[in-house]
């Protein structure tokens, strides 16, 4: 799944049915791609 955001930055969250995302590759898409701390992201959800 691919994720734009209004000022341009893109992102890409793998998804397969019946799997979940790990804790690493969850934490990289926050802070590297997404740019936003933990408590940032979690505001979101």
């Amino acid at each position: 799944m691919v994720y734009k955001h209004p000022d341009g930055r893109k992102t890409v969250v793998p998804h397969h049915a019946g799997e979940k995302i790990g804790p690493g590759l969850l934490n990289k898409i926050i802070k590297k791609d997404l740019a936003l701390t933990r408590e940032e992201f979690f505001k979101y959800i």
